[in-house]
């Protein structure tokens, strides 16, 4: 087993994400989108508030998948892969800016800047 794979192995269970913010219940679900500005910059897009800090993003190249890490080292994963067009512009990406939108308006409420790892296999 490679270093890398042994890294993988030795990670924790990854928890589903709705668990990670407020308001999820029957009524409404979490809603996210991952999307890439003029100039290549990664933005992803919720509407529901964190309910623990968050350390950094990461994404594996391999399946496209994108991992939130809380401070407490829990891992969630985003749901689903990312679609390619968006997975080039992640492995440039250094950080990822989270925009929390307002669920009734859309409107944009507040954003900041997250770390990206990026993980090649």
């Amino acid at each position: 087993m490679t270093e890398k794979e042994k890294s993988y192995a030795e990670r924790p269970p990854v928890g589903n994400l709705t668990d990670f913010v407020y308001g999820v219940d029957s009524e409404g679900g979490l809603h996210i989108e991952v999307a890439v500005k003029e100039d290549g910059k990664v933005v992803l897009f919720h509407d529901k508030v964190f309910k623990n800090e968050l350390s950094w993003l990461e994404f594996d190249l391999e399946t496209n998948e994108l991992n939130f890490v809380l401070d407490d080292g829990d891992i969630r994963d985003i749901g689903l892969p990312l679609s390619k067009s968006v997975a080039k512009h992640m492995q440039n990406s250094h950080q990822v800016l989270m925009v929390l939108i307002d669920d009734k308006t859309g409107d944009a409420k507040e954003g900041n800047y997250v770390p990206l790892i990026i993980h090649r296999r």
